[in-house]
């Protein structure tokens, strides 16, 4: 690869790289809904998973990357669908702690399984050795990234 076509590679990636975030989420929030489950309701439901019974509500809100009000109005849907409930945090009287219920946790297995196939449709083309290069890469990225936002953070 010559240096300018890696240049141009590189200029373009961040835009590439937005789009096809943006694309691929329509398309999981798309066959999602076909199986009568919204994004508001599956990904903070995956982060719950993926982070364990227990988290408290504020660091939900952080991974879902809310605001504490637009969470508290989604949990609110949650529990009334009895997806969720919300408990005491027995260290602190002012937190709340997220547990996923037994219908949560069946949700829980149906976006899985939708998820499985449409990801697998999606990637028939790319070979498990580029998704390990992509993983590494995205990694790296994150770590960036992450970089970044720390130091937009620190005081000035």
């Amino acid at each position: 690869m010559t240096s300018s076509s890696s240049s141009s590679s590189r200029k373009r990636f961040g835009f590439q790289f937005v789009e096809l975030a943006r694309r691929w989420r329509r398309a999981l929030d798309s066959r999602l809904a076909q199986a009568g489950l919204t994004d508001a309701t599956w990904a903070p439901l995956m982060h719950l998973h993926e982070s364990g019974d227990g988290i408290q509500q504020k660091e939900l809100a952080v991974r879902v990357g809310l605001d504490g009000s637009s969470l508290v109005r989604l949990l609110d849907i949650l529990c009334t669908q009895g997806l969720i409930e919300r408990r005491e945090d027995p260290h602190d009287r002012r937190a709340k702690r997220i547990f996923l219920t037994p219908d949560g946790r069946r949700a829980i297995r149906d976006i899985q399984r939708v998820l499985t196939k449409i990801e697998l449709e999606m990637l028939a083309d790319v070979s498990d050795a580029d998704i390990a290069i992509l993983s590494d890469a995205f990694a790296k990225i994150s770590v960036r990234v992450q970089s970044v936002l720390d130091a937009q953070q620190e005081p000035r």
